[in-house]
């Protein structure tokens, strides 16, 4: 069976630190090795709230793209997410796919890869950061570049960096 590199989004801006140190504590335990991109504070996107808190994170996996997103949700009802919350509200945890090796997919429920990846500097700037030779598969472009032009073309969503204290259980680098 082959692997498969995965790339994922996390934020949160209910209690956000300790939210997102859990769900990578899930996902550590899932796909070890991760590799896990600095956290980054920005102001919430489609609503009034307190501040998200994101990062990005990556594995390989030999489970499909469904398997993940089951597991993905595992990770977000551990952190206390309720599945039928309203898409912009505050969210305890939110674990979206961006990229799911090369697949690419458009329909009810899944497009990959994310096309929010492109706009949102919450996400492709730690996404870049972890993975900057890694080719987006419809623009054919690595996001080193994809994050660059980014910054170049319009006024990036301000992020400050924010310190995660978040060791893998295993000992594992992230």
């Amino acid at each position: 069976m082959s692997t498969t590199t995965v790339y994922v989004a996390a934020g949160s801006n209910v209690a956000p630190l300790e939210n997102l140190r859990r769900a990578l504590d899930v996902l550590d335990h899932d796909f070890a090795p991760v590799t896990v991109s600095r956290a980054y504070a920005n102001a919430a996107v489609g609503f009034e709230g307190d501040d998200f808190i994101n990062l990005v994170v990556g594995f390989q996996t030999d489970l499909n793209v469904h398997q993940v997103i089951e597991r993905l949700h595992a990770a977000e009802t551990a952190c206390g997410r309720e599945r039928l919350a309203p898409k912009w509200a505050p969210r305890a945890m939110d674990l979206d796919i961006l990229l799911f090796g090369d697949t690419v997919c458009a329909g009810p429920g899944l497009t990959l890869p994310r096309p929010d990846l492109l706009k949102r500097a919450y996400m492709l700037g730690p996404a870049a950061e972890i993975a900057p030779d890694t080719v987006h598969p419809i623009e054919r472009r690595t996001l080193r570049e994809l994050w660059r032009d980014l910054q170049a073309t319009q006024a990036a969503h301000a992020m400050r960096p924010v310190e995660l204290a978040w060791k893998p259980a295993r000992g594992d680098k992230a």
